[in-house]
């Protein structure tokens, strides 16, 4: 018989997910909560409860030559980096090409995901949803989360005393969308990830004052690299990758730092990432340094404690009259849908092997897709993660053991915990 699919969302890995789960004769049902394909780059110019949400100026990391399924190209026309409307184009262009749409539906919220009662045998799922107040049941012999990672914002208010006595107003990034509003204004950007860049970059054409506060710097790319080519064409290579993993680790730790720093020393920006050898996600903004060094930006590292209307940083000075801060301080996972010890199953920690798979069940038929972050494009990213996926779940492709893939989560968390040690080694995570 042929294995009915849950597909939960239908951004570009809820399609890469209806594509790859027919290709292998596999019956998709895409739900999705919004009326619309394209998940966090279709811009909405407000923000929606439990959907991704993206500013109006937002551009691709990746260049399109990169960026694209690997069997349909962007057009000619289209530009190297895209505005977020021609990226949701060739989203929409791509789900009209093969035919993806009719196995949508829109409007649709998944209410929860349970292993039916014979789990251990069938591996299937009760799959719950609501569509304008009716709820619906349906059984699937598998499920694929694409739900994404930039739904849940992480608000660390907790790590910054004194805030709650700022009078100032304060949000996260998610919720910004143009800088009109902040014409004129004192703003306080708390994180140096790409959002708090671009954010920080867009609003010191405006603002009276703009600063950003981290606490473990980054090293920021630019779009533009060797003799005018994409950056990603010219770094994610397998000669680069050749280098990475051939050359003494003093070499290849010399090599990368030399990469970062080719277009200005990150040092005299007050940029440069506490750990400087190890490979932490860059940013990439082409305006930030020159922003720097025009005045127009300044760099602070973490905020010491808020007052009514100030922010005093760890090396003693302080920002006052401040108007907003804007936390830039990422994203949480969360599936409400889905019982937490499936994903987290030991000790509130997630644990999927691969990024993809939880070990510990009983059949491999739950797959997370899009949850991890690569150097490079998301598309193809999620696409492999998908191709595997349905391999594994149409049973041509067999996981190893739930000890050796245990082991390797281990492996991987060992690393990350090292990372962040090193990075902040006077605090336990």
């Amino acid at each position: 018989m042929v294995k009915k699919v849950a597909i939960i969302g239908a951004g570009i890995s809820g399609l890469a997910s209806i594509r790859n789960c027919l290709e292998e004769g596999l019956e998709p049902t895409c739900f999705e909560k919004g009326e619309d394909i394209g998940g966090l780059w279709k811009f909405s110019d407000h923000v929606e409860e439990g959907r991704a949400s993206i500013y109006r100026s937002v551009f691709t990391n990746s260049s399109k030559e990169m960026t694209c399924f690997p069997d349909f190209p962007f057009p000619d026309d289209f530009p190297n980096f895209m505005h977020n409307s021609k990226l949701q184009e060739y989203i929409t262009m791509f789900a009209k090409e093969k035919n993806l749409l009719k196995y949508i539906q829109f409007k649709t919220i998944v209410s929860s995901v349970n292993k039916r009662p014979d789990f251990q045998t069938t591996g299937q799922w009760d799959v719950i949803t609501e569509k304008d107040g009716k709820k619906e049941s349906a059984v699937f012999d598998a499920v694929m989360i694409c739900s994404g990672h930039h739904v849940y914002p992480n608000i660390p208010k907790e790590s910054f005393p004194g805030i709650k006595l700022f009078k100032g107003k304060c949000f996260h990034s998610r919720d910004y969308k143009e800088p009109g509003i902040f014409k004129g204004k004192r703003v306080l950007v708390i994180g140096l990830g790409n959002s708090g860049c671009d954010i920080a970059s867009e609003l010191s054409h405006i603002a009276e004052k703009v600063i950003i506060s981290s606490r473990s710097g980054s090293w920021v790319m630019s779009r533009v690299w060797d003799e005018g080519y994409p950056w990603d064409m010219l770094f994610i290579t397998r000669f680069e990758t050749f280098l990475k993993n051939t050359l003494p680790t003093v070499i290849s730790n010399w090599w990368y730092m030399k990469q970062m720093n080719a277009r200005f020393k990150h040092e005299n920006y007050g940029l440069m990432p506490l750990n400087s050898t190890l490979r932490k996600e860059p940013v990439f903004n082409d305006e930030l340094p020159a922003c720097i060094l025009c005045g127009i930006v300044t760099i602070k590292p973490n905020v010491k404690e808020f007052t009514e209307d100030s922010a005093i940083f760890e090396d003693g000075t302080v920002f006052k009259a401040i108007d907003y801060v804007i936390f830039a301080t990422g994203y949480s996972y969360a599936y409400p849908f889905l019982d937490d010890s499936i994903i987290k199953s030991r000790d509130n920690e997630v644990t999927l092997f691969k990024g993809i798979f939880p070990p510990p069940l009983e059949k491999p038929t739950l797959a997370v897709i899009g949850l991890v972050q690569s150097l490079g494009a998301a598309i193809p990213t999620t696409d492999l993660q998908s191709r595997w996926a349905v391999q594994v779940i149409k049973g041509t492709c067999p996981l190893p053991s739930v000890k050796d893939m245990m082991n390797d989560i281990d492996e991987k968390m060992g690393k990350k915990l090292k990372l962040q040690f090193l990075l902040f080694p006077g605090q336990d995570k």
